[in-house]
């Protein structure tokens, strides 16, 4: 899933083509991936494009008018810039957004359909599908403290609660927690001031490194290699690797659609955590499914976070 470092790639090379730009249309090819029914879809058309950026891993394109378009591009959800009135790829393809400069292709592999596109109105509207989590770069010492100790969950999944960090999903939470030498499955009231402090320093370390990076590889051009595995990633997708740091061989545990990695050296002092550690010790606490992560949940709704 495309996480703050691609994201972030996604708007900037967005901005440089489509803002200032009008939307002469939508065309969908899937209609299942228009998740809103009002306003309508059509009200997006003729309308020039007033800005471009993030929200979690959502891209929010700003029209004229008050209306957003959100896109969650999930996990194998993919972006990509062609020609004006390029044609919708026949099995991959999901919408294609059309500009005088160009067309923005979406789309997504693989059999399921998890990428949306929610059309809302006003900054109201938009509030609704923030999931709520904090800005780690723009975050003081404090508020990340007291955001990982909000709920008791391991390191692994309060950094991808989206309810609490923005952004961070699979990919980049293993190499904060190898930054910061930290378990995955410590749990995060019994931090220390100090391995708390490690932890958001960390956070930045890495989303800034990894931006700077992506954003120096791709230059003026649209990122067209957007993946959860990246060469010169210290233990993510690198099982059975050595640590870059130890040079013990890099662990994974997996859990109905995730995976975590880690090394044992580096972060759980020679231990190695066995799959039923996991279970054991998330059970109900870790989503069940990518659409439980992302989604807000009827707690949320109820209670008004989202």
């Amino acid at each position: 899933m495309p996480e703050l470092p691609d994201v972030t790639v996604y708007v900037e090379a967005l901005r440089l083509r489509i803002v200032g730009r009008t939307l002469a249309q939508v065309r969908l090819a899937n209609p299942f991936l228009l998740r809103t029914v009002e306003p309508p879809l059509e009200r997006a058309r003729g309308c020039r494009v007033l800005g471009v950026r993030r929200l979690g891993k959502r891209i929010v394109v700003q029209l004229e008018g008050g209306i957003f378009l959100v896109v969650h591009l999930m996990i194998a959800g993919r972006l990509k810039w062609k020609p004006a009135g390029a044609k919708i790829p026949g099995r991959l393809g999901l919408a294609a957004f059309d500009f005088d400069a160009g067309t923005l292709l979406l789309t997504e592999a693989g059999s399921k359909r998890r990428a949306s596109l929610h059309v809302v109105q006003g900054e109201e509207g938009l509030l609704a599908l923030d999931r709520g989590g904090l800005e780690i770069l723009d975050a003081a010492p404090g508020a990340f403290a007291e955001a990982l100790r909000t709920e008791s969950h391991t390191l692994k999944r309060a950094l991808t609660d989206p309810r609490l960090f923005s952004g961070v999903g699979n990919s980049y939470s293993d190499e904060i927690l190898h930054r910061a030498g930290l378990s995955p499955l410590r749990l995060t009231r019994q931090l220390s001031e100090e391995e708390a402090e490690r932890l958001r320093l960390a956070a930045v370390q890495v989303l800034e490194s990894w931006t700077e990076r992506l954003l120096s590889e791709c230059g003026d051009g649209f990122p067209e290699k957007v993946t959860a595995f990246r060469e010169g990633m210290a233990v993510h997708g690198r099982f059975g690797q050595p640590c870059p740091v130890c040079g013990t061989k890099i662990q994974r545990i997996v859990y109905a659609e995730n995976e975590c990695n880690y090394c044992p050296r580096c972060q759980t002092g020679g231990r190695m955590l066995a799959d039923r550690s996991l279970s054991r010790l998330l059970k109900d606490d870790w989503p069940r499914t990518i659409e439980e992560m992302e989604t807000p949940s009827a707690t949320d709704r109820t209670s008004g976070r989202s």
